[in-house]
């Protein structure tokens, strides 16, 4: 039984083209400096508990209204019950969109077998040199490279995705991304946001990149992918 510790009733930017709602767990293995969820990180108690059986009432007041449903954290993938919640949400016609460090390509592979995904978004946090600074953590690369091999295998719609930022990414881990990740669908830059609390206090109030320096990193990136775009900017 997952206890989510956040919703949003509603969004159109979450599951691209649909209306969804996006519940938030906690928990991460990650410890991403830039992260600006660390309550959920941490699984710090903030108050807010919401159960399975009241997200599915939620689900029945909002009937015909929401397309689809995004898990997000934390890291979803950690949580050994979300094969059996997402099944349910399944079975009420929802969509079912995913957001994952891809560190549990295990967890990735049960739910693609079980056909309880629609879309995933796998962010990829930096080159394979860089990953270790921008996870906070040594990441398991194979893992992170099996995850990645397991979703665009999927044949489902999906996404792959970086947060730049200035004293963690360079020119030169944009383009070891492109070569790295060269032939996958789709690729998003997103802007580092430092207005709002980070994991790293550091990095409160440090600079980003600018909206001119974004779409160049995008230029870059353009000969790897089907497509490449820049949020946040």
């Amino acid at each position: 039984m997952i206890i989510f510790k956040g919703i949003q009733k509603t969004t159109l930017i979450d599951f691209p083209g649909k209306v969804a709602c996006t519940l938030f767990m906690s928990g991460c293995n990650f410890r991403c400096p830039f992260c600006y969820n660390k309550h959920l990180v941490f699984d710090e108690d903030t108050g807010v508990k919401i159960t399975e059986a009241e997200v599915f009432d939620f689900f029945k007041e909002r009937k015909g209204f929401l397309d689809g449903v995004c898990i997000t954290g934390g890291e979803p993938t950690l949580n050994k019950d979300l094969p059996a919640f997402l099944k349910k949400t399944k079975a009420t016609g929802l969509l079912t969109k995913l957001d994952t460090n891809g560190s549990s390509p295990e967890m990735l592979k049960i739910l693609f077998e079980k056909n309880l995904l629609d879309f995933v978004s796998m962010d990829i946090k930096s080159s394979k040199k860089g990953y270790e600074k921008a996870a906070g953590i040594k990441a398991d690369l194979k893992k992170i490279e099996e995850s990645i091999a397991l979703i665009k295998n999927s044949g489902i719609d999906y996404e792959f995705r970086t947060t730049l930022v200035p004293k963690i990414h360079s020119e030169q881990d944009v383009l070891e991304i492109g070569k790295w990740l060269k032939g996958s669908k789709s690729f998003f830059l997103q802007q580092f946001n430092s207005e709002i609390d980070l994991l790293d206090s550091k990095l409160q109030g440090t600079s980003s990149f600018s909206a001119k320096k974004m779409q160049n990193f995008a230029k870059i990136l353009t000969p790897f992918f089907d497509k490449v775009g820049v949020r946040g900017i």
